[in-house]
């Protein structure tokens, strides 16, 4: 069973208020195909996910990485050079994001490191850090996985309009909260499946 890409299509559907039937319709298949897709029963091959991303108007790499994805815990990283911040930031990041792996990193290098080996879904990232700019380090991450949705984290708003040239998903002004990491989830570029449900 899949549920991070059953999840992924009833959210797409959902949003473009679209039923079963008239996905099924545009898709040339019947309801109870795209029930079970939706229910996790079934995954639809390679061409059946690439006309859902051309009748559901979004990129195939969307479909295509939540039907890879496992439903083990996803990563996700807070990268800030004060220990500080990272003391604070992390009991947050894990009651907001209760069933992900949350690794902090004081230093971009290790977590470059990190993202070679582990799938990251997510990372938050201090704009000014030691050795490396997080916008440098933004960069790095998507080069290892384009689909690594990217939160911006500073004490300075005049770095927003620097932050979103890079592809980031979001940016939030410090201190961390559970409520503005809430606010961020609900604009990923690339949803991932959390628990029971699509962060």
């Amino acid at each position: 069973m899949n549920k991070a890409f059953s999840l992924t299509l009833r959210k797409l559907r959902t949003e473009r208020a679209l039923s079963q039937q008239a996905l099924a319709n545009k898709m040339f298949v019947t309801r109870p195909t795209v029930a079970r897709w939706e229910s996790g029963a079934r995954l639809p091959d390679a061409i059946m996910i690439k006309r859902l991303a051309e009748v559901l108007g979004v990129e195939v790499e969307l479909l295509l990485s939540s039907a890879a994805e496992s439903e083990e815990s996803p990563n996700v990283i807070l990268v800030d050079d004060r220990k500080l911040v990272l003391s604070g930031g992390l009991p947050i990041l894990e009651q907001a994001l209760p069933n992900a792996n949350v690794m902090g990193f004081t230093d971009g290098d290790e977590a470059v490191e990190y993202a070679k080996s582990n799938r990251v879904v997510l990372a938050f990232l201090d704009i000014e850090l030691r050795g490396m700019s997080g916008l440098d380090l933004c960069k790095r991450l998507l080069e290892i996985n384009s689909h690594t949705n990217i939160i911006f984290l500073t004490a300075y708003s005049e770095y927003s309009l620097d932050a979103w040239n890079t592809g980031a998903s979001g940016f939030m002004l410090k201190p961390i909260t559970i409520e503005g990491i809430k606010n961020q989830l609900k604009n990923l570029r690339y949803p991932f499946f959390i628990g029971e449900t699509l962060a």
